[in-house]
């Protein structure tokens, strides 16, 4: 998939996100959910786990050129753990 002309805006047909052209190549993608992030973002969150080739084909974050280094802050984090009382400490 080509680049995204500066200025204008995509949306995927599968996920709904949209990716915004900025001038330099540096996409903006705005989320459902929460603030904008990168198309590596994108791609941790979501594009990786296409598994059709239909689904691939459809999605607009496929060229790994466009998208950039996945980093770890691009990944959700892992929830906290929770303390749990033992079974004889409660009550």
């Amino acid at each position: 998939m080509a680049s995204i002309p500066p200025g204008s805006r995509q949306r995927c047909s599968l996920c709904q996100v949209e990716i915004q052209g900025l001038v330099g190549g540096k996409d903006l993608v705005h989320f459902s959910l929460g603030a904008p992030g990168s198309r590596a973002k994108l791609w941790a969150r979501v594009c990786q786990y296409l598994r059709s080739p239909e689904q691939c084909g459809r999605c607009i974050n496929q060229d790994p050129t466009l998208r950039g280094e996945v980093t770890s802050s691009d990944h959700y984090a892992e929830p906290p753990l929770l303390e749990m009382p033992a079974a004889g400490d409660l009550g």
